[in-house]
Order: structure tokens, then sequence, then C-alpha cells
């Protein structure tokens, strides 16, 4: 089969590998019909992390089912299924108590799996024609027949998920004011998910326009740090109290100021000048525990500079980890059935899969407007 396979920094390729089979009574075998790009990707494709060349990228997959373990019980060919990022085995200890992000089984010695990244388990990435699916009954969320709202539910693998789970570690509640700094995908679906949970005001914090103008489209209030500083001009709307909440969609690679240069730190130290005394932040921006590229010794150690004694003085709390999918995807799907939710107006450009590496490069550059990626492979 047809995928993405890491080649060394800077390069992927669309390669012949490999086609998965069923090595499981309760797997199944995918056909892909939408797979993102994600910015999660993007780290392994400019060598930030220890990922070797041959790995399948992919972790944002949905398709149809094509074949089926015997042990599969509530699923059948032909069905219409998006997955979780995480690989769950669903009867671990922290798979029941609902933190499907941080399974027990599927990648023994770590805390948690994905398909298709560093040290996230032996699961092979779905930015290909077919995915192998393991504890498919558990993994496996069904979706209406058809091709109907095929962006939508393609966002309910990762970024959909991971923006409103950024709101649940905030505790984001109705009439409440909110930050989110970076307005990337996962960015824009914090702000779009804090409006759905009736928030009052959401500001979103960046650089790049097309992703300030997607914000204001959405009826965000868009804040360019590249023309002053964030905060004061945050406090200037909010009358010189900040926002209740505040959402970190940026993690470590996190610009400082209008200048291209990273300070690891920035955005965390921003967020708590930003939110008000007692307020809460949420931190599901990736932050990594080794960073080979990172600016200093300290980052490259997972060891970053934090204005802990603001954070204690001011009270307020904070949430971090990466999103457990299963807690929200199927209340997620059901707004998108409804039509109260459109997720998909994230998505900038829909290619074919044998079109990724122009796609990896030109989202990594941020131009041209990409601001999301779907690949439909057989395209």
């Amino acid at each position: 089969m047809r995928a993405v396979v890491y080649k060394g920094p800077f390069e992927v390729a669309v390669e012949e590998v490999e086609t998965p089979r069923i090595q499981h009574p309760n797997e199944v075998i995918v056909r892909v019909t939408s797979t993102a790009i994600c910015g999660s990707d993007l780290h392994m494709y400019e060598g930030r992390t220890a990922a070797e060349p041959g790995i399948v990228f992919g972790h944002e997959n949905m398709g149809i089912i094509e074949e089926l373990g015997e042990g599969v019980a509530s699923l059948k060919k032909g069905d219409r299924v998006v997955m979780p990022f995480n690989v769950a085995c669903g009867f671990c200890k922290n798979c029941v108590a609902d933190y499907t992000g941080f399974c027990l089984t599927v990648n023994p010695g770590f805390a948690g799996g994905a398909y298709g990244y560093v040290a996230m388990g032996p699961w092979t990435g779905g930015q290909a024609e077919y995915v192998r699916v393991p504890y498919a009954d558990f993994n496996c969320l069904k979706l209406p027949e058809g091709t109907e709202n095929e962006r939508d539910f393609v966002l309910l693998a990762d970024i959909f998920p991971t923006g409103y789970h950024g709101n649940e570690l905030a505790q984001v509640s109705p009439g409440e004011s909110v930050v989110v700094y970076g307005g990337g995908p996962v960015g824009l679906m914090a702000a779009y998910s804090a409006m759905l949970r009736g928030a009052s005001k959401v500001f979103v914090v960046d650089r790049v326009l097309e992703r300030l103008q997607k914000a204001e489209e959405i009826g965000a209030i868009p804040i360019n740090f590249a023309e002053g500083n964030p905060v004061q001009q945050i406090k200037e709307q909010t009358n010189g109290e900040g926002t209740d909440k505040g959402i970190d969609a940026v993690g470590y690679q996190a610009m400082a100021g209008d200048e291209d240069r990273e300070e690891p730190a920035a955005v965390l130290n921003s967020i708590i000048e930003t939110v008000r005394p007692t307020g809460a932040l949420g931190i599901p921006g990736l932050y990594v525990p080794a960073d080979p590229g990172g600016p200093d010794e300290h980052s490259k150690r997972g060891r970053l500079i934090v204005a802990i004694g603001k954070l204690f003085e001011k009270g307020l709390r904070l949430g971090t980890g990466q999103c457990n999918v299963k807690r929200y995807n199927r209340q997620l799907r059901d707004l998108i059935v409804a039509g109260r939710a459109r997720p998909s107006f994230v998505v900038s450009h829909e290619l074919s899969l044998e079109d990724a590496p122009g796609a990896y490069d030109k989202f990594d550059k941020r131009v041209e407007g990409y601001t999301k990626v779907v690949l439909h492979p057989g395209r």
C-alpha cells in the first residue's frame, strides 16, 4: 500500500509499504478515506524528536472497515468509523477511569500510545491507504453512513476533542472570558469549543494573519503579538483584570515577541500574566521531556524557566496532559450530526495522499493559507 514515510528532517515521501493484516481477534483493518496532518507531526518532520527514518506518520484517521477479526462484536464490514489518536485497551486502570490517553497496556513501559508517533508504541500511522486498529470495539467510533460531514468527522480523531480538552482542563464555564495562546488548528478548536461552552469573550493570540482571520470569522478576538505585548493588549480589553481562564495551545516551540527566536516558556509565562488571580489554565499544548533541537541546554532536557512564584501568588489552578479523546468524541460527534458544530472551518486544504510531501513543506512554513490539511488516500 501507499503511505507517508519519514525520511529525515524536513523530508517525507509517499512510498510502498507492507499492507497491515489482522494480528489479534479484536482488530479491524480500516480503508482510510481521510487522514489529517497534525501540528504534532511537524515536530517529527522537523527532526525535533527521536523519530527514526521509516516511520509511517498519521494519527488522525477515519475510514471504512474492510476486514474484522473474529472477536470483534460491535462492528461490521462497511462501517464508517473514526479512531481517537490515542490507542487504548479499554480495560487497564487508566482506561477504566476514562484516561484513555494514558493507557497502560498498548505501549509497555509508558502511559499512552498513538498511531504513527515516535515513542508511542508499535502502531503504524494512518497517512496510508489502510490502518490496523487494535481493540477495535473500544477504539472505533461509528459514524453515519455515507460521505456527509467527512471534513468534520476526521477532526474527531484529535484536534476537536483536544481543543475541547483544553477547556475542560481550564474548567471554562458559561459567561467567562478566555484567552487561547496559539491560533493553529488546536488553538482554533479551543476557541471554538470555548464558545460552544458559552464563553462571553474569547481572545486568540498569534501572529500568522490567516490564523487570526480564522479566529475573527468564528467570533473570537484576534490578538497579534507581533504588534505589541499580548498581555497588555488583553488587559486593555478586560478593564485591566485579565481573563478568567487561559489555554496554551502552542507548547514547547513557542516564539518570543515578533522575532523568529524560540523561547519555550514564553507562552506559559504570558498566560500566567494574562489570567486573573484565582483563574485556571489548561495546557493541551505539547511539552516534551527531551528536545534535541532546544535553544539552550535546559530546554533540551525538558526543563523550562517558568514563573512559578507568580503562578502561586495569583492562586492559579493548572491542568495539563494530552487529550483523552474517548471522553469527548461521542458528544462532539453528536453535535456535528445535529448541525450544532462545524469544526471543519479550520480545514484549508484537501489533497490526495500523493500530495503529502508538498503539503508538509507548506504547512510547516505556514504559507499559502495552510492551516489544516486533510489527505484523501485513493483520490
